[in-house]
């Protein structure tokens, strides 16, 4: 069964980040300079939370706090729901559509990031598996193979 390790593999381990005493607004320029939704929030090279667009909405706009003088870690979500290398796809998506989530963080045994996944990355790595398999049994159906 695929993981999010193999996931991973294809896609790479690069994550934006940013810390809680970044203000609101440098990381939402962050987001936008990249077409992210998210940055994990770290300290000390440990996730401590992840602020994300959502989090602009509800606790920035909605609250009508200014973006320049917000730090991060005020309004970023506390509670993440994280995986580890070893999380199935499968599992990663039923973590995602229970809590509601669209970015999961890769961590260690410590709580340091090693990577992240969005619903995007699970929906074009089972896409790309879909077509690999649609494509042999064309082959084998086609006696090619």
């Amino acid at each position: 069964m695929a993981t999010v390790q193999d996931l991973l593999a294809r896609k790479g381990p690069h994550v934006f980040t940013t810390g809680p005493g970044a203000t609101v607004l440098d990381a939402a320029f962050l987001m936008n300079e990249h077409k992210i939704g998210s940055l994990v929030v770290l300290d000390d090279d440990r996730v401590i939370g992840i602020f994300t667009e959502r989090d602009v909405l509800r606790r920035v706009v909605g609250e009508q706090r200014e973006p320049a003088t917000t730090l991060v870690g005020e309004v970023m979500t506390t509670e993440v729901v994280c995986c580890t290398l070893a999380t199935t796809i499968t599992e990663a998506r039923g973590a995602m559509k229970n809590r509601r989530v669209r970015h999961l963080p890769l961590v260690d045994g410590e709580h340091r990031l090693l990577g992240l996944i969005s619903i995007g990355d699970l929906n074009a790595y089972e896409t790309s598996d879909h077509e690999q398999t649609i494509y042999l049994l064309q082959e084998y159906i086609s006696g090619r193979v």
